[in-house]
């Protein structure tokens, strides 16, 4: 299926908000997915002075082709800022991320960064989260780990980056924090793809032309 030409420019005006949002000096964590591609672009152009840690390869590769200095994050110990995309996002801030199966290291990198700003279209904003909500499963023990799980389903897809096994819990998402704890809880989950409010500082959501800005919670 062809990009939806509205879709796409309500990415890119987000992306490009954010990326005036980086100041010089900044140690920056990149997202991953379709919004944060449109990040790159921008962000290279200022021709800051930035460290950047990026949340897959492909984000890594995409950077470091435009010139920004992209590092491994066992080189800091914190981030000024994140920039990274979402499936879903509510009014209050909970968000659905990991449909690229990256959500391990970009939860490691919004718990990192002082300010955590998300990217999206206009169609990613709901007013409740839904399923699928994306997992990363250890392969040591797997079909138990399915069945405690109960409405889960493998992915047909590569491992992560870190060699978890990719996974979308289907089953009702109800209270975001209760199914977050209960994910979490579960033994052999390796990270789920619900991010609380909590990690986020700033949503700017891509409506036409204009940037919708929201501030659910101040960290």
């Amino acid at each position: 299926m062809a990009p939806d030409p509205e879709v796409e420019r309500e990415k890119r005006v987000a992306a490009e908000a954010a990326a005036g949002l980086v100041e010089d000096g900044m140690a920056v964590g990149l997202g991953t997915g379709s919004t944060v591609a449109y990040l790159l672009g921008p962000l290279a152009a200022r021709g800051l002075t930035i460290r950047c840690v990026a949340t897959s390869p492909a984000t890594e590769r995409a950077a470091g082709e435009l010139g920004l200095h992209v590092e491994p994050f066992d080189r800091l110990d914190q981030l000024d800022m994140a920039i990274d995309g979402a499936d879903q996002v509510t009014p209050d801030g909970w968000l659905v991320k990991g449909g690229g199966g990256a959500h391990l290291r970009e939860k490691i990198v919004a718990a990192a960064a002082q300010r955590l700003v998300v990217i999206v279209d206009s169609g990613k904003a709901v007013e409740a989260l839904s399923p699928p909500v994306p997992l990363e499963l250890s392969s040591f023990g797997l079909r138990a780990i399915l069945r405690a799980l109960g409405e889960a389903r493998l992915r047909d897809a590569p491992a992560s980056p870190d060699g978890g096994l990719l996974a979308d819990y289907l089953g009702p998402v109800g209270d975001p924090a209760a199914l977050a704890a209960r994910l979490a809880a579960t033994p052999g989950v390796v990270e789920h793809g619900l991010f609380g409010p909590e990690l986020v500082s700033d949503v700017l959501v891509g409506r036409g032309e204009q940037v919708q800005a929201l501030e659910p919670h101040a960290r």
